[in-house]
C-alpha cells in the first residue's frame, strides 16, 4: 500500500498537467462552439469541408451546430488525450524505476514483483479515473450557459465510458510495453507510435469503405461517437474486444515483469 501512494504522489503532478491541458481544450472548444450553435451559415461553412477531411478530424457524421453534435465531434480529440496519457503512466511507472536508478531499492524491498507490479498498476488507473472524472465535470460546467438537456448528459456519460475503456486499453499496452522492451524506458515512445497507428486506422476507415476492415485494429473506431450518439449505448461486441484486448495485455504482463532482467 505504501507503494501504491508513492506512486499515486508521484504521478500527481503528470496528472494535474494533462488536467490542465484537458481543461483548457475544453473551454476553448466550448468558446468557439458560440459561433456555430444555431447559426446556418455555420452550416454551410462546415458542408464545403471534404469529406475526407471532415472523416479524418472526427467530425463526420456529426451536426456540429448543435450541442450534441459538437460534443460528439469533440470525442475523439478526449480518446486520443486518454489514450496517450494512460500509455504513459502505464509505462512509466515501470520504466522509471531503470531511468532514475532505483530499481536495485525496490527489488531489496519484501515484496514480490508481482505485488509491486499490481501496486504500480492501481496507481496508474487511479490517474486515468481521475482523468476521465476531470474531463466529465469540466465539459458539464463548461456547457452550462447552453442549457444541455438530458440526451446532453446521456451522451457526454456515454463519451466518459468509452473514454475509460479506451485509457484501459492503452494503460495496458503501456504496462506491456514496459515489461517487454530493452530498456524499458523505449516502452512510451513505442505505444505512441502504436496510438498514432491506429488513429491513422481509424480515419482511413472512415474515408474509404473498401478500408472498413481496419476498425477491427483501432480502439478508436470500437468507440466512434457517431454510432453510439445514435444508438444510445456503447457496442456490446467491442466492449467485450476490449476486454480481451486488456487481459490478455495484463495476463502477458504479469508472465513477463515478474521474469524480465532489471537494468540497475
Amino acid at each position: 500500500m505504501n507503494i501504491f501512494w508513492h506512486e499515486l504522489k508521484a504521478g500527481f503532478r503528470s496528472l494535474l498537467v494533462w488536467s490542465v491541458v484537458m481543461t483548457l481544450f475544453i473551454l476553448l472548444s466550448v468558446g468557439k462552439m458560440a459561433g456555430y450553435i444555431n447559426n446556418p451559415e455555420a452550416m454551410a461553412i462546415l458542408a464545403s469541408i471534404p469529406q475526407a477531411v471532415s472523416a479524418a478530424l472526427g467530425m463526420h457524421g456529426f451536426n456540429l451546430t448543435t450541442l450534441d453534435g459538437w460534443f460528439g465531434a469533440l470525442f475523439l480529440y478526449f480518446a486520443l488525450m486518454g489514450a496517450v496519457a494512460a500509455a504513459m503512466w502505464g509505462s512509466g511507472v515501470l520504466s522509471k524505476e531503470e531511468s532514475a536508478k532505483t530499481a536495485d531499492f525496490l527489488l531489496a524491498l519484501p515484496v514480490s514483483r508481482s505485488r509491486v507490479l499490481t501496486t504500480k498498476a492501481l496507481a496508474a488507473l487511479a490517474n486515468c479515473a481521475l482523468f476521465v472524472l476531470v474531463t466529465g465535470i469540466v465539459s458539464a460546467l463548461a456547457v452550462q450557459p447552453y442549457q444541455p438537456d438530458a440526451a446532453f448528459y446521456r451522451l457526454l456519460i456515454l463519451e466518459m465510458e468509452a473514454m475509460f475503456v479506451i485509457e484501459l486499453i492503452f494503460l495496458a499496452l503501456g504496462l506491456l510495453l514496459a515489461s517487454l522492451m530493452r530498456p524499458a524506458t523505449r516502452a512510451l515512445s513505442a505505444a505512441v507510435a502504436i496510438i498514432l497507428a491506429t488513429y491513422f486506422m481509424f480515419a482511413a476507415s472512415n474515408m474509404h469503405e473498401k478500408l472498413d476492415l481496419l476498425k477491427y485494429f483501432t480502439p478508436f473506431k470500437y468507440f466512434d461517437a457517431a454510432i453510439f450518439m445514435r444508438e444510445g449505448r456503447l457496442d456490446g461486441g467491442y466492449l467485450l474486444l476490449s476486454l480481451v484486448i486488456i487481459l490478455l495485455s495484463l495476463v502477458l504482463v504479469y508472465v513477463v515483469y515478474p521474469r524480465r532482467d532489471i537494468y540497475i
